[in-house]
């Protein structure tokens, strides 16, 4: 059997090699010569605490995490954790991305799953302190050892590992969500509205248009119960506790009306989409609003006025057309997802919007390099819609065009597809076989 050596002996054979006696590396280490004595010559040795393993290692001029591995088991002295050396090292293995030195470390820690309690709360700390994404190898490590499946704990743990997850890979966070429901109403309050009002984004990206409204009225009903609670205990003069989530209160109830009626809308309902879309025009009867919550109230009341528009063009309504590009103008966020409405009108009643799609093809063209997944959502359905747009008026090569750029762009982000690309992609071959004939992949 191979032997391994330990921290205590590497060190030494550097020392060593080196001529160095402990007086003169306790010069240039900064350690003091019976503090270092101590570590390597006494019995039992001195513990090593993480920043002496540093001072050791750039005295020698090593990489930082050269002894990290050997310092696995200095963290489990005599077979036992030590959690003043291991919570050091383990946000040092943070900061120096040692993935694999975490993984061993949690591994032997939950042997003993006395730690799973202690493994959260140094994941809530990363996660509150900015590093999402390094947090989620502790939160999994309580996922898969919290034996009490349906503490808090544990949905809070699924929580910030779905959120942590980055958005540019829509098929995985597609997984996280579906393993992510069942945990949602374990939730305290405050992350349950952030939680569904996530999930109903996801869903939203993936156009699941059922998805997207079941979300929805959850979201709109939590927002209301937990806003009728606190008005009640504020009108029987009770203390109340105001809910400190994410965003406001105003803002979850919208966005739940907000979702319903756009899946609604997508799914060829008008009227009750309008209807729905009259739960959020007005917002401002909300009590208790501060300056972020009426910022909020003016937001939604821009969407619907948008979303108003976008239903009557698509009721045939063509004349609105030069009132709804001002309201576009004078809105110029609203732009992306307005003009892929007019596509889809034209493409519906067949009218001509060739004007409109050249004034603003160079903006829709920056769209694609955007790190942001509403703005990619509405780049590819406008993609799909100006492929359609130019079939019908006999424009095939540009229709397939944008198709094939659709499509790859879609591979290079690894987007989920929805599969009307892929039928389009199919239809477009199909009726210009002739044409291209020579294009193997039609």
């Amino acid at each position: 059997m191979e032997h391994t050596p330990t921290i205590r002996s590497k060190i030494e054979t550097e020392l060593k090699q080196r001529g160095y006696t402990f007086s003169s590396f306790s010069k240039i280490s900064g350690i003091n010569r019976g503090t270092f004595s101590a570590m390597l010559n006494s019995n039992p040795p001195k513990p090593i605490s993480v920043r002496q393993m540093d001072l050791i290692t750039k005295a020698l001029r090593y990489p930082e995490d050269w002894l990290y591995e050997s310092y696995i088991d200095e963290c489990f002295y005599e077979g036992k954790g030590h959690w003043k050396r291991i919570k050091p090292f383990l946000l040092r293995c943070v900061e120096l991305e040692r993935k694999d030195c975490i993984q061993k470390v949690l591994l032997r820690l939950t042997e003993d799953l006395f730690y799973v309690s202690t493994i959260f709360e140094l994941a809530e700390e990363l996660f509150k302190g900015g590093k999402e994404k390094e947090s989620v190898p502790f939160y999994e490590c309580v996922i898969e050892n919290e034996k009490y499946r349906h503490s808090e704990r544990l949905a809070i743990s699924q929580y910030k590992r779905f959120k942590a997850f980055t958005m540019s890979d829509l098929e995985k966070s597609l997984e996280l969500v579906l393993e992510f429901i069942p945990y949602r109403n374990l939730l305290p309050e405050h992350y349950q509205l952030e939680a569904i009002h996530k999930i109903t984004n996801i869903y939203f990206y993936l156009h699941k248009w059922d998805e997207v409204e079941n979300y929805g009225h959850e979201l709109k009903e939590l927002a209301y119960v937990i806003y009728t609670n606190q008005q009640i205990r504020k009108e029987k003069r009770k203390a109340t506790t105001w809910l400190h989530a994410e965003r406001n209160l105003v803002f979850y109830y919208g966005y739940g009306f907000l979702s319903v009626s756009t899946a609604l809308q997508k799914k060829g309902y008008i009227k009750e989409a309008r209807a729905e879309l009259e739960g959020y025009a007005d917002l401002s009867w909300f009590k208790g609003l501060d300056s972020e919550g009426e910022a909020d109230v003016e937001q939604f009341r821009v969407w619907a006025k948008a979303n108003s528009y976008t239903l009557d063009l698509l009721l045939g309504k063509k004349d609105i057309l030069p009132a709804y590009i001002t309201f576009l103008e004078n809105h110029p966020e609203e732009i992306s997802s307005g003009l892929v409405t007019i596509l889809e009108t034209a493409n519906r009643y067949d009218f001509d919007v060739d004007s409109i799609i050249d004034k603003y093809s160079e903006q829709i063209k920056r769209l694609q390099e955007s790190d942001d997944v509403k703005q990619l959502t509405y780049y590819y359905s406008y993609m799909y819609q100006l492929a359609i747009y130019h079939y019908r008026r006999g424009r095939i090569i540009e229709g397939q065009k944008d198709t094939l750029n659709y499509l790859s762009l879609s591979e290079q982000r690894n987007w989920f597809k929805p599969p009307v690309a892929i039928e389009l992609f199919k239809i477009i071959c199909n009726k210009t076989r002739p044409i291209l004939r020579d294009w193997s992949f039609c």
